[in-house]
């Protein structure tokens, strides 16, 4: 969705990418950042929260968005196995223009595993150009 305020509709769904669960990249984060989460447990939440960040940063870097100005609502659901496939989406649920040049733009993000099960959702705001 490389698309100006203007252009962004109510209800549109955009994909965030996919990403797989690496098996090595969880032994290390769980080392590096969360001791004793034994990684047979599956990726735990701060990991979740990581790969959900580099899914909408990598999706969003060519798009008019100028700045995400809060992320809340955040739930994790389950924590996915190493080598499972994630799957980001982003629903736009409303937009509330600001000025001439730029909008608000409030949106669902989901992350979703292989058999379509929600494993983490946050809302987001961000300013979008016009």
């Amino acid at each position: 969705m490389p698309a100006a305020f203007d252009d962004i509709e109510i209800g549109q769904v955009v994909s965030l990418g996919t990403t797989v669960v690496d098996a090595k990249s969880l032994e290390q984060f769980c080392a590096a950042f969360q001791p004793g989460w034994p990684a047979a447990s599956g990726a735990p939440d701060t990991m979740v929260f990581a790969i959900w960040s580099k899914l909408d940063a990598e999706a969003t870097a060519m798009w008019p968005q100028t700045k995400r100005v809060g992320v809340d609502a955040l739930r994790w659901l389950r924590n996915p196995p190493a080598g499972e496939l994630l799957r980001g989406r982003m629903t736009v649920m409303g937009k509330d223009p600001v000025g001439e040049g730029k909008g608000i733009v409030i949106a669902q993000h989901d992350l979703l595993d292989e058999a379509g099960r929600l494993v983490f959702s946050c809302l987001t705001r961000s300013i979008f150009a016009r």
